[in-house]
């Protein structure tokens, strides 16, 4: 049975001064066309627990004071082709951590392909990309098996090379173009053990459907938490917008272009940090939220204008999350080559996020290394001016694009 659902994105928090009104000049009518993406019930409502096991796992494992800005559907799926070459014990433990048990490998396949081909055309005022790629060692024998899934299911570019400087050079241009030139490095060097790295990108790019007026934006004192002010370029918006308040937090919802992707931003209230808030939000709220909790009201929104880019190695945050023995001498790829001793070496993410009046651009690439062993009148005000959270989502198929929290908002 497929279930329409939603995917969303975590955002920064910054802080404000003045309220001033929004232009609607970006407003789209509506005589929209909608393409909804259906993909498994137990598929979408595992993808989300992901989202947030991921997001609740990595506060305990990144530096606290960071920026965070990550992918869950770019790391899922990326998992998701390297739980094809993996078996026994080690297919287990990643297919626990990704929330798919009682989901059987074909069909969690067929959701991938979903939506690698019914994301991108889901709004034809947004541009969004997914793609895939694998990365051998000239020499290495990869099982046909394997090869074939991941070129008909995932649309995986497989290509072979000598692993030297120019193999390199060729993976990080290959980030490079399908981010158009947001993250342009992923992999610093190729080690003599390395002899496949498996690939996912995804980019998204859409104007709000309710533009900030640049001439509107303002200095404006964004509060860090260690009580000092720092100075940001604020944008501000009036409209009709979904919101929602709790004892802990305010949320709004920001819809891109036809209004099927969103971005939700999560707003600390009172002596909450987004720590404490982002710690106790769970997957069930989450939907909750999206599905019942929010309602409309003309309010007036304040959001930094700044970009910033995140790269985080997660190997860590995965063991933590149930994803071990595929790091160890014990990991069973076999699927991948049946005689090689193989171990993943690393799992990365390396993220962009871009926000101003008109719109958003984020983009992440998540890189798997895989080596051989041993080798008032304006009414309610919903301002960001504290450190705050965002996710990035698409209505109707409930997956998570980007999700982040943002303690100290900055351009570059």
């Amino acid at each position: 049975m497929n279930k329409i659902l939603k995917r969303s994105l975590i955002v920064p928090v910054l802080s404000a001064g003045l309220l001033f009104g929004c232009t609607n000049d970006g407003n789209v009518g509506p005589d929209v066309e909608v393409n909804p993406v259906s993909i498994p019930t137990g598929v979408s409502e595992g993808t989300t627990a992901f989202a947030f096991d991921f997001l609740h796992t990595l506060q305990e494992t990144q530096p606290a004071n960071d920026n965070l800005f990550v992918s869950p559907l770019s790391l899922h799926m990326a998992l998701g082709m390297l739980l094809n070459g993996a078996e026994n014990g080690t297919a287990q433990e990643i297919l626990k951590t990704l929330k798919m048990e009682g989901v059987s490998i074909s069909d969690l396949n067929n959701a991938y392909k979903t939506l690698i081909n019914d994301l991108p055309v889901a709004d034809s005022k947004v541009s969004l990309g997914l793609a895939n790629s694998v990365w051998y060692k000239s020499g290495f024998q990869v099982e046909s098996d394997f090869q074939n899934v991941l070129k008909n299911d995932f649309n995986a570019e497989v290509t072979g090379l000598p692993f030297d400087n120019a193999a390199k050079d060729k993976i990080n241009q290959w980030a490079n173009d399908k981010t158009k030139g947001k993250i342009t490095k992923v992999i610093d060097q190729i080690s003599p053990e390395h002899v496949m790295f498996l690939l996912n990108a995804l980019y998204f790019k859409g104007d709000w459907k309710t533009q900030f007026d640049s001439k509107k934006t303002l200095d404006a004192s964004f509060k860090l938490e260690n009580g000092s002010d720092k100075n940001v370029k604020m944008m501000y918006a009036k409209s009709d917008f979904n919101v929602a308040s709790t004892s802990k937090y305010n949320a709004v919802r920001l819809p891109y272009a036809n209004g099927q992707f969103n971005m939700t931003l999560l707003i600390p209230s009172g002596q909450n940090t987004i720590d404490q808030v982002l710690k106790e939000f769970t997957a069930s709220q989450w939907n909750d939220l999206q599905s019942t909790g929010l309602r409309q009201a003309a309010v007036t929104v304040g959001l930094p204008r700044f970009k910033l880019d995140y790269s985080g190695k997660l190997n860590k945050t995965l063991e933590q999350m149930g994803i071990q023995k595929v790091f160890t001498n014990a990991a069973e790829l076999g699927k991948i080559n049946k005689t090689a001793d193989l171990f993943v070496d690393f799992v990365k993410q390396d993220a962009y996020l871009g926000i101003d009046e008109q719109g958003t651009e984020a983009a992440a690439v998540t890189t798997i290394g895989i080596g051989l062993t041993s080798a008032g009148p304006e009414g309610p005000r919903y301002i960001c001016d504290r450190p705050f959270a965002l996710v990035i989502s698409e209505n109707t198929s409930n997956t998570i694009l980007f999700m982040g929290r943002i303690k100290n908002p900055y351009s570059k």
